[in-house]
């Protein structure tokens, strides 16, 4: 529908820009092009695929309905951490609780903290396959869960109602407010792949003093990522503790 109203005050194109969509392993081209039509009503324009199922065809493009130029500039990556490179803050949309997660928040509460984070850096909304969502492995790789106050009787929404209610909130936020200004002297926040370094080189620190079974590891790894994502780590904490393990290991 077009001519529902416009914003009196349009936030800063750069903070849109910061703004990346990601939707893992879509299975219906049609969502793909309706979720485009559902991110430029909203301002934004970067959609990142992870492994889709099917590619972008006609049947995409008919759903875009003139938001071709966002399905032309989409890129498609093979896994959700390639797609989170360079973020430093991502909100994953699901509708349960699971194991080890991070408390939820409301979709509205989740948008505006991300929207205030894009003064620091880029942000990602994560959208999970139409049927099965999001992996334990995928949403491990999110510092928020987001859900929907949906009708707890019949909480189901096609994945680009979903995108739509997301992005709605997103821009809200920064329309109506705008991200704060930076803080002077502040850390700069660690990205996806900074964290997953630190990670990875905990867990060759913990094999090789004895105290991780690499063949039976249980939770180390996700129990690592959810303390990482809790503490909102800067590079420069990143820097340090790398660099503490770094010795430690010599030693």
């Amino acid at each position: 529908m077009e001519g529902l109203g416009n914003d009196s005050a349009e936030p800063a194109v750069a903070a849109f820009d910061r703004v990346r969509i990601v939707l893992c392993r879509p299975s219906h081209p049609g969502n793909i092009g309706a979720t485009a039509r559902a991110m430029k009503t909203m301002g934004l324009s970067r959609l990142l695929l992870v492994a889709p199922e099917r590619p972008i065809d006609a049947q995409a493009e008919a759903m875009a309905s003139g938001a071709t130029d966002v399905l032309a500039a989409a890129c498609t990556v093979a896994s959700l951490g390639e797609a989170l490179a360079g973020t430093i803050h991502a909100v994953a949309l699901t509708a349960r609780r699971r194991e080890l997660a991070a408390e939820p928040l409301w979709a509205r509460t989740a948008a505006a903290e991300a929207a205030a984070l894009t003064a620091a850096g880029e942000v990602a909304l994560v959208f999970g396959n139409e049927t099965f969502g999001l992996t334990n492995d995928e949403l491990m790789l999110c510092p928020r869960w987001a859900q929907i106050p949906a009708n707890p009787a019949y909480g189901s929404l096609n994945l680009a109602a979903a995108v739509q209610v997301l992005c709605y909130e997103l821009r809200l936020a920064l329309c109506d407010a705008g991200p704060p200004p930076a803080i002077p002297d502040a850390g700069h926040p660690a990205s996806h792949e900074e964290i997953a370094g630190l990670i990875a080189q905990a867990e060759q620190a913990a094999i090789g003093c004895g105290y991780l079974d690499p063949a039976r590891p249980r939770r180390f790894t996700p129990r690592l990522w959810r303390l990482a994502q809790r503490a909102r780590l800067e590079r420069e904490e990143i820097h340090l503790l790398r660099g503490l393990l770094a010795a430690l290991r010599k030693g």
